[in-house]
Parts: C-alpha cells; structure tokens; sequence
C-alpha cells in the first residue's frame, strides 16, 4: 500500500490529469465525424427515426449519458442494452434508426451479438461505431468508425477503463455539440424540453431574454 503526503498526491494527481488531457488532445479527427453527424441528421431529423446507443459494462454507462445529453438536445435517443436487446428490447428499433456502438476494443461480444441481430431485423440498418482498435471487427463492418485513439489507461493496473471511458465521453460530446449546430438548436427548443432544476430555471431565463 502506497502513503502518499500531501505533496506527493498532489503531484500524482496533478500527472494524472496531464496524461488524460494529452490524450483527449490525441483524439484523432477525421471525415468520419462529418459522415456520423450527417448520418444521425439523416435519420433523425428527416426520416423521423432516433439514434439508438449501445455499449456493455463501463462503455455502456457512456453510451446511456451520450443518449440523454442527444435527447436534451433535440435529438430523440435510447439507450439499448446489448444483453437486454436478446430477450425482446430489440423491438424498440424502428426502421429509420442509426445505430451508436461504444466498444473499446471492438470485440465486444455482446455488441457484435447486437450488431447481427438488428440487421437480421432491419437489414442494411445504418450504424456508427466509436472504438480504441481500427483494426478490430466493429471497426472493419462499417467506414463510420471514430476512434479514441488508444491512449493508455491511467489506472496503475493498465486495466480498468479510465482513458478510455474519458475519450468515449469526449467524442459522445464532439458529436452532440455537432449535431447541435447542424439543426440549428435553440434555447428556447432547450426550454422547451429542460424544465426541472438549475438548467430548467436558466434555460427559460434565457429563453424570455431572446423573445423580448
């Protein structure tokens, strides 16, 4: 077990937040956010389907925040659990949905699993995939693929998702932010649909300033 003194903590966490945020920086930008804004502006908001987010474990807990944020956002989102999607919940996919499948190895089993089942319900249904492996099965299934880049975890055991939850949650971010501009998104739609809390009072707020 390791004593840390305040100094020596302080210095610790200090690299810590140099290593994730070198790695957000990493991000590698590409085309592929262009083709997945434009995809879930597609389907979304043209076709009247909704974005359908999908991971297993740590990943899924992203993908469930990335859905939310999406839906406060003027994009109608679920999230889909991948084991769940086995014992009926598929059947909340419809026709004109687009898939967003969080992997950080692209091997998921049970991500693959879902992948097979919803085009077996609704052949050539449109997917993204967000990974941390290019070369991975995911990955190669579809020419949307946004990676994370592949930083290193910053748990001393190189194991548990830390990096790579923080890039995931970048990226859900850069999308939402996109799709955000691309249709034009307003406070007052904001208002419209955040009436609780902090935000709700702020949003409203905001909203009364622009109509007067």
């Amino acid at each position: 077990m390791n004593n840390f003194n305040n100094t020596d903590l302080a210095k610790r966490l200090e690299s810590i937040l140099e290593t994730e945020a070198e790695a957000v920086r990493k991000i590698p930008l590409s085309d592929a956010y262009a083709k997945a804004v434009d995809l879930i502006v597609e389907q979304v908001h043209r076709k009247g389907g909704k974005l359908v987010t999908s991971g297993m474990g740590k990943a899924g807990q992203i993908a469930m925040n990335i859905a939310t944020t999406f839906c406060s956002t003027g994009t109608p989102s679920v999230f889909l659990h991948p084991s769940e999607a086995q014992h009926g919940d598929l059947g909340i996919l419809q026709r004109n949905d687009v898939l967003l499948l969080l992997s950080n190895s692209g091997k998921t089993r049970e991500i693959l699993e879902l992948l097979d089942l919803a085009q077996a319900l609704y052949p050539g249904i449109p997917f993204i995939v967000l990974t941390g492996d290019p070369s991975s099965p995911l990955a190669a299934a579809t020419d949307i693929a946004l990676f994370t880049g592949a930083s290193p975890e910053v748990c001393p055991l190189g194991m548990t998702p830390t990096t790579s939850t923080t890039m995931m949650t970048v990226i859900g971010d850069l999308l939402v932010v996109a799709t955000m501009e691309a249709i034009g998104f307003t406070v007052e739609e904001y208002a419209l649909r955040h009436h609780g809390g902090y935000l709700g009072h702020k949003s409203k707020e905001a909203s009364y300033k622009v109509k007067h």
